[in-house]
């Protein structure tokens, strides 16, 4: 302590060049100097010193906690981070693998009505052709049904002209002993 009130008190230069001796109460300077080194004395007695480095070292403490426990926030802030980045790529590939999903199934449903269209298209298809055939079918059966009721018409007409009493008399003998014939025959 009296160190330190040496080293305050020689920086007083301008106490040195006063006209009365340095030493008396008459110098200001001297009576600030005293006052000063008093005041010190009084802070070091009351432990001042002591008071202020606990109140920087519980300030330094307090700094300290709040930076450990920004440092633990941010820690926890980039675990959460984290956390979410990690639940963001599942979701990503869940969507991505929906996506393919449906794709997939869409390309299917799209391939499988392909073959349907197909399946009905060949059966109208055969349904026009067996309708077609039956219409073919039934246009021949026509025109043989006519040419044949036509050809009868002739042949009755032709036979009608050429037919003559006796001609028919045995005709009809000649009918009679066939059917005569197969009935033995059976």
């Amino acid at each position: 302590m009296k160190k330190l009130a040496l080293a305050l008190a020689l920086p007083a230069g301008p106490a040195f060049a006063a006209e009365a001796p340095f030493f008396s109460l008459y110098n200001t300077e001297f009576v600030v100097t005293i006052s000063f080194l008093a005041f010190i004395a009084v802070l070091a007695w009351l432990k001042v010193p002591g008071k202020l480095m606990a109140m920087l070292d519980k300030r330094a403490a307090g700094i300290k906690a709040d930076l450990d426990e920004a440092r633990a926030l941010r820690e926890e802030a980039q675990t959460i981070l984290a956390t979410y980045e990690r639940k963001q790529k599942e979701v990503q590939a869940q969507a991505e693998k929906i996506v393919e999903t449906a794709r997939a199934e869409a390309e299917a449903a799209a391939a499988k009505a392909k073959e349907d269209l197909k399946v009905t298209i060949e059966r109208r298809l055969a349904a026009a052709d067996e309708q077609i055939d039956s219409a073919k079918a039934g246009a021949v059966k026509e025109v043989r049904d006519r040419a044949i009721a036509v050809a009868i018409a002739a042949a009755r007409e032709v036979i009608a002209k050429q037919m003559t009493d006796a001609t028919g008399d045995k005709l009809v003998d000649s009918a009679i002993g066939e059917v005569q014939a197969k009935l033995r025959l059976h």
